[in-house]
């Protein structure tokens, strides 16, 4: 019995040991499993990151581009000054007496056979939920009504302060949600869980409600409902694409035009003036501070609660074309050297920039990342600036017009002054004080880093990263608890940082592709203690996997990679031949890496992502000149395209729409003759070339290849494949 007990016992313990040494085995190769899908997410979420923030920096230097130009030119017409003024109105923001004339909307009949919603005024709860109903079923709202309610939104919002202050003594919660960028159903599918904006239910909006998503006039438009049914219980906040300088590269501008061909123009036109009445923060029982980027080192609540936020129209732009006249006339009797000072936060750290948009420059700038030591505040006086903008902007210029085949012109030493007939006109405008305009772009674009210290944000071209010991300061000096802020897409929807001190909030789920993000809002008690709620608004993620929901966004951002790759192929080509010094047409993986980082300036780490993009080798080299021609059969499509001009098109795609919509100053979706001369002389004048009227309506009927009158932007598009066809031809004959 005792011999037969304690066999059992033996195999029982045997049993149990090998139990436990199969449940470590699993838990390590679950842990292996976890970090390997981790990795990949981090890696896929890095590629995205980086490309988007490198689309932004192309948006600022094109903007500047275009500003350069502008600022620099001397309008011989009362034509041409109201060209300018229509390029960039940001210079001129729009009067009371003028948004009276938006009342108009009065005399837009509603067709009985409108099927869509009805509004009247004052609205009523039952008129936002309608709307909400509405835009759900996909239906849309009448040219009249969204004109009514953008003019009763404007009214409103002029009497708020910059800083709205909210209680949770008079709502049993709040809400905060972050950017939602035009996706509808991350908003709807807010109502359902979270409930619809009540009296005892209130709202903060963070910002960023449109551009990049389909549905942004929908948003605002249940936003400001909203807003005007519960004016003490739903807040909104001014995000940075709140800015119709930034709308008219992202998509919301060209949204407007689709969904309202008639009456497009003065929806636009009332719309940049209530995006400037937009408050600029919001703060809950003065202890927590809401606002949509960040803060920087300088950030002065006191200051921004008292500065005329409607001056600020664009964040991509503060001097005017006066102000600008002045710092050049300063200049000429004082310039320095700009050597050793930092570029301010919308140049790039090259000398060699700003640039060209269509033709980047051979010598890259180079991209500082995150560890960069740019000082977030340092005085950088305007003449030297003025005089290294205009130096480097000539000698680009002057590069283009040598490419484009023109006689070399001798350097001026000063641009065209501006015509007094402008500059009186520019005296009865609003201008921003530089100081307000940068304390502004700091809380739109800032975000916050792990280090101490404050610094330039290079990443994304505006604004400021802020260490811990900035939030800290900000918060001991006015005695709050924590901010909340938004403008950074989150993998989980949301992000603690800085010692649970900043929350980040971000609403848009499955922002980059289906599965790449959750949303996430939080809401605030009496007893300011956070409770976050995450959610996915698309039902197709929760059929899948982490596997597969990984697998899936991972292919894209390797497209979307490869893509960017690809529309730089000529550089890259020309890196790779630098560490090809025996001309063997082989490189090692280390060179391609940091060729490729070189290139692109994304911050990626490409030895981790080169089994993805790179498949076969040579003795462990890479034949760099087969690669890129692979790279060139996946872009190409079924139409038969030379693969130099697909990768110029890839490049500047982007670059050309916004510079189509710059130049459509009226946004009617066609560059009319007029504005085709305009802009012509605009370039013309920088470039030295003579070129009578006649021979600029000969290059516009050129480029109107349906001969309808005007160029739209599958003509302008065309235009620019054909010069580009013709150059590469040119510069192959003379190879």
């Amino acid at each position: 019995m005792g011999s037969g007990a304690s066999t059992q016992h033996h195999f029982a313990f045997q049993n149990a040991e090998k139990a436990f040494k199969a449940a470590a085995l699993i838990q390590r190769w679950y842990r292996r499993y976890m970090a390997r899908l981790e990795m990949r997410r981090h890696c896929t979420w890095s590629i995205f990151q980086s490309i988007e923030y490198a689309g932004q920096q192309d948006q600022v230097k094109l903007h500047n581009f275009f500003s350069y130009l502008v600022d620099h030119f001397t309008p011989s017409s009362h034509n041409e000054r109201d060209f300018l003024n229509r390029m960039f109105t940001e210079e001129r923001s729009p009067q009371d007496s003028e948004m009276e004339n938006c009342r108009d909307y009065e005399s837009i009949e509603v067709p009985d056979s409108y099927t869509g919603p009805r509004l009247s005024f004052p609205l009523l709860p039952d008129h936002a939920t309608a709307l909400v109903e509405a835009f759900r079923v996909k239906q849309r709202l009448h040219a009249r009504y969204v004109l009514n309610l953008l003019y009763e939104a404007r009214k409103h919002l002029v009497q708020l302060p910059n800083i709205n202050r909210v209680s949770t003594c008079y709502s049993e919660e709040i809400t905060v949600c972050g950017d939602l960028h035009g996706q509808l159903d991350d908003l709807i599918f807010i109502f359902y869980k979270n409930g619809l904006p009540s009296p005892e239910r209130a709202y903060v909006f963070n910002g960023d409600f449109v551009d990049r998503g389909k549905d942004s006039v929908e948003i605002l438009m249940v936003l400001f409902a909203f807003m005007l049914v519960y004016p003490k219980e739903f807040h909104l906040n001014r995000g940075n694409h709140e800015d119709h300088m930034v709308n008219l590269r992202y998509g919301f501008t060209k949204e407007v035009m689709h969904k309202y061909k008639t009456h497009g123009k003065k929806i636009l036109k009332l719309l940049q003036d209530v995006f400037c009445w937009l408050p600029l923060a919001t703060l809950v029982d003065e202890k927590v501070l809401i606002l949509h980027g960040g803060v920087s080192d300088m950030t002065d609540l006191e200051f921004l609660a008292k500065l005329d936020r409607h001056k600020i129209v664009s964040t991509m732009r503060c001097k005017t074309r006066k102000e600008h006249k002045k710092q050049v006339e300063k200049g000429k009797a004082n310039q320095t050297s700009s050597a050793g000072r930092p570029s301010p936060w919308f140049l790039p750290e090259s000398h060699s920039l700003p640039t060209s948009p269509l033709r980047p420059s051979s010598q890259k700038a180079h991209r500082a990342g995150r560890s960069s030591s740019v000082p977030c505040r340092v005085p950088l006086d305007p003449n030297e600036l003025s005089h290294w903008v205009r130096h480097s902007m000539d000698l680009e210029l002057e590069r283009c017009r040598q490419q484009a085949g023109f006689p070399v012109i001798k350097e001026k030493e000063e641009p065209l002054p501006l015509a007094s007939e402008a500059d009186s006109e520019a005296e009865g405008r609003p201008e921003p004080t530089q100081e307000a305009w940068r304390q502004v772009v700091d809380i739109l674009w800032s975000d916050p880093m792990a280090q101490a210290g404050c610094k330039a944000n290079t990443v994304r071209g505006g604004g400021c990263y802020f260490g811990p010991n900035v939030t800290e300061r900000l918060l001991q000096k006015y005695n709050l608890q924590f901010l909340i802020r938004s403008h950074e897409c989150k993998p989980e929807g949301y992000e603690f940082c800085h010692g649970r001190k900043v929350l980040t909030i971000f609403s848009a789920s499955n922002y980059y592709e289906i599965g790449s993000n959750r949303g996430a809002y939080v809401k605030l008690g009496p007893a300011l203690t956070p409770h976050i709620v995450q959610f996915q608004a698309n039902k197709a993620t929760h059929t899948l996997t982490m596997r597969q929901r990984i697998s899936r966004v991972g292919e894209s951002a390797l497209r979307a990679l490869r893509e960017k790759l690809f529309a730089h192929s000529s550089d890259l080509l020309v890196e790779f031949k630098k560490h090809d010094k025996d001309k063997t047409g082989l490189i090692t993986l280390s060179d391609w890496a940091a060729a490729v980082e070189s290139v692109l300036h994304l911050g990626l780490p490409w030895r981790m992502l080169r089994p993805q993009l790179v498949s076969s080798l040579t003795d462990n080299k890479l034949e760099y000149k087969s690669w890129l021609k692979n790279l060139a059969k996946e872009q190409f499509s079924h139409e038969n395209i030379q693969s130099s001009l697909l990768e110029a098109l890839y490049r500047n795609r982007s670059n050309l729409e916004t510079i189509f919509r710059i130049i459509d100053s009226d946004h009617s979706g066609f560059i009319s003759l007029d504005e085709f001369r305009q802009t012509w002389k605009l370039f013309s004048s920088h470039m030295n070339i003579d070129v009578t009227d006649n021979c600029i309506c000969d290059l516009a009927r050129s480029i109107d290849f349906n001969k309808d009158g005007h160029i739209d932007i599958n003509e302008f598009l065309e235009a620019f494949r054909l010069v580009e066809q013709s150059c590469s031809k040119g510069y192959a004959s003379d190879c």
